[in-house]
Order: structure tokens, then sequence, then C-alpha cells
């Protein structure tokens, strides 16, 4: 595969790398392999010191490595700063936590005593993606790292400058040879290196159909593995809702990083007493972002990430609108240079059109009307997703009630505030499975090892 650094902005190339040969692919297994053997033996204070260097030179360099993403993936460059500080809060959270998050566990059994403990397992291989290219190498790399695992990562093919921005940070922190190592190698490169003997765990966030294959293979090798897919998350608006504030969020549920996160807002499900009125601010709200270039603070309306995602995302909303659904607003790429859409929102979205399954991962919103709460969470559950989703209603215990019972991994009541290293980060259904981030993230490839010890006699 190639790697292609290219502005979305203005489509123009940046940058391009070849894919490293078996050869040297075999020398950075090695290299990490060996890493293992040393590293599962520091203390945690010394991994600790190196995490949390690599955190301070995040935050330090805030600006250098949002610059790097905003032009190579188009992220405006207010967003790009917050997710590097947030990848530097996470390093900083495991380096501070992780030794007491991986404590023994005394046991109290009926015979003599015992305990857990958490032994790291070798080298783990991460699969990620391009829509935030620093955390989601952070959130694998703080606790693996900090666990005593060593860590082969194959990042998207279109931020390279980013994943080797990332494993250079590593190398200034101090860390040792093969610690943490980016691969830039084609998908059956990357199919040997999870049948590689010495691999011994998989972490991949992506789309439905690369989880199943990662998933499918690392089973077959009977490997652990963690995987964080699509969403398609429901917005659901009671007749109780503060609205002002919820189109604040709708927006933001909906527009961060120009909608492509797996837990962004998909899905508006809007109690009929207040969809009209719901409606029309939405439209409204939308209709005021700007689009220009991402690397100007005022710029509200960023590119998608490449050419070829917004190509594939108008086929979706044309796929839709043939087979039955509206569209209220938008629909089309925005006449200017670079990979721009309009913010569009589609209605009359019934159960046969492909659109109500699938994923749209850009500024594409489905609005549904529905007649009470009952009837938003069976919409709401109605979906071969389940990440996140979110109820917004001036009554807390009904919005937990309704939290309750949407069948997701994750559930926000009047925000969509995933953002904070102490909340485990996963789903269910089509969207994987696993935790990552808080005290889960780190428990997902140690070794939880029995040792008990009782004055007994063999029995006879």
């Amino acid at each position: 595969m190639a790697y292609d650094s290219v502005n979305p902005f203005d489509n123009k190339l940046n940058k391009s790398f070849a894919d490293i040969s078996d050869k040297q692919l075999e020398e950075k297994m090695a290299i990490a392999a060996a890493c293992f053997e040393k590293w599962r033996h520091t203390s945690y204070a010394h991994r600790a010191a190196i995490v949390a260097k690599a955190a301070k030179l995040l935050h330090e360099q805030a600006d250098h490595f949002a610059h790097i993403m905003t032009k190579e993936m188009g992220k405006r460059i207010s967003e790009a700063r917050g997710e590097v500080e947030f990848s530097s809060n996470i390093l900083a959270y495991y380096a501070k936590n992780a030794e007491r998050f991986l404590a023994d566990v005394e046991l109290h059994p009926s015979l003599g005593e015992g305990h857990m403990e958490s032994n790291p397992i070798g080298v783990i291989f991460g699969v990620e993606p391009w829509n935030f290219p620093y955390y989601q190498l952070a959130r694998v790399a703080g606790p693996h790292l900090m666990a005593g695992n060593t860590l082969v990562v194959k990042h998207a093919g279109c931020v390279p400058q980013c994943a080797i921005a990332f494993e250079k940070l590593w190398i200034d922190a101090g860390a040792p040879p093969g610690l943490y190592t980016n691969l830039l190698i084609s998908h059956g490169q990357a199919d040997h290196v999870v049948d590689d003997a010495r691999v011994k765990g998989v972490a991949l966030t992506g789309s439905v159909a690369a989880g199943r294959s990662i998933a499918a293979r690392a089973g077959q090798n009977l490997k652990p593995s963690s995987m964080e897919l699509g969403g398609s998350d429901a917005f659901i608006v009671l007749e109780d809702a503060d609205m002002d504030h919820t189109i604040k969020w709708a927006v933001w549920g909906r527009m961060y990083n120009t909608g492509q996160t797996c837990c962004a807002a998909k899905r508006f499900i809007v109690v009929e007493k207040v969809a009209d009125k719901f409606l029309e601010k939405f439209k409204t709200a939308l209709g005021a972002l700007t689009a220009g270039d991402p690397m100007e603070e005022k710029t509200t309306l960023g590119p998608l990430s490449t050419e070829s995602a917004l190509v594939q995302l108008l086929g979706q909303v044309d796929a839709a609108v043939s087979h039955g659904a509206k569209i209220a607003m938008g629909g089309k790429r925005i006449d200017r240079p670079g990979a721009f859409m309009e913010p569009t929102i589609l209605t009359d979205v019934k159960p046969g059109n492909p659109a109500f399954r699938d994923e749209f991962f850009g500024p594409v919103a489905m609005f549904f009307r529905v007649k009470n709460e009952d009837e938003a969470i069976a919409l709401a559950n109605d979906s071969d997703f389940g990440l996140g989703g979110s109820v917004f209603t001036k009554d807390l215990e009904r919005g937990k009630r309704v939290a309750s019972r949407v069948d997701t991994g994750m559930m926000f009541i009047n925000n969509i505030s995933w953002s904070d290293a102490e909340l485990p980060f996963g789903g269910i259904k089509d969207s994987g499975y696993g935790r990552e981030l808080g005290d889960m993230g780190i428990q997902a490839f140690v070794n939880k090892k029995l040792v008990r010890y009782v004055e007994a006699e063999a029995p006879v």
C-alpha cells in the first residue's frame, strides 16, 4: 500500500513513503521482542519516567504536532491542539496510575492464601485509524507500555507523518529501541505481524470490515484482541430538553472533526412535540458554518480527511436519496478546492434504506421523528452498532432511565463529553469489544496470574 500524505485542504501531495521491506520488518520485530525481555523487568517508576516525559513533550510541542495533523488530515487547528493535549493527558494519566491499576489483588480462599498479579505478555500489535492520529496512538501506548509490554503499530496510510512524529516522540523521551515502533507496512505484511509468534495481542480501531478481518486472524492464532469499530450514535431529544443547550451539542456532536468521529451524534431522534423546532434551529446552526483553511482559527468547517472519503460519503447520500430519503439541507460537495462537503441533513430514512444501517463518517446527519420516549429508545436500539449515544432532558432521573435502556457501550446525558482519560471507551454489537482508557484500558493485554499458597497434603 502507499503511504501518501496529502493535504485535503487543497489535495496537494505533501510527501510519499514506501512500505518497508520484509527484511526491515523482521529487524524491527526482533528489536521489539528483545526490548520486551528487558522492559518487562523494569520498575513502574522507570516506565513512568519515560511515559511522563513523552506526555510533557507533547504538551510543550502541541503546536508542532497539531500542525502536522492539520496539514495531513485537515483537522481544524484548534481541534488539533485539543487532541494533542488530550493525548498528553492520557500518557500522564497512565504514568501516574498504572502501578495502582495493576497492583496485586489479595484473595481469600477457604484454605491458605492467594493473590492475583498482572504480568505483561509481550509485543502488542496496534492497527490505528487516521481520524485521531495521536489520540488513537496514545490510548494504546499509555496503558500497554506502562503494563510492561512493547508496541508495534501500523497507522493509517494517509497520516504517515503523524505516525513518524509519534514514534520520534518516544525516542526523544528516552525510550529504549523497540519500545514503540512505527511500521510502514502493507496489509499483507500486517497479516504476517498478527501471525508472528512474538506478537501476543492485537488492538485495532477502525472499520467493521477491518475489525472482522483482523479479529478473525487474531482468533485463529489464539491471541487476545480489542476492537473499537464504527458507530451510528443516537442523539435523543425529549420534549423537556433545553433547546438552546441541545442545539449547541447537536452541532458539536455531529460536526466535531468534520463529523469523522466514531462516537459522533449521527441519528437525531426527536420527540414529535419539539421536532420542528429542533430541525429549524439545527439547520440554521449548521448553515452558519463556514468552510475554509483548517490552519486558520476563524474556520468553522474543515475538509474531510481525503478526496476518497468525500467521494464515498457523497455516494452514500446519493444511495440514501435513491431509496427514498429526502435532503433537508446540503448533500453536495462545496465548489472550492479540497475535500469539502456541505453540512447535510437527511430525513425520511426508512428501515429498508441502506442509510438506516450505515455509518456516515462525515458531516451528514439523519433526522427522525418519534411519538414519545419509548419510541425514541426503540429506534435508538434498532441499529447494528452500539458504541455511544446521548439523551437530552431537563429531568436528570429521566435521562438516567433512558440511558440505562439504550444498548450501547457509552451513554451521555445532556452532553457528549467522552474526552477524559478516566472514562472507559468502547462499545458492543458491530462497534466491537473491549475497552480503552480508564482502569479497564490497561487490563486488556496482561496475564492475570493466580498465585496460591496452602499447607495441605496431596489428595490420596
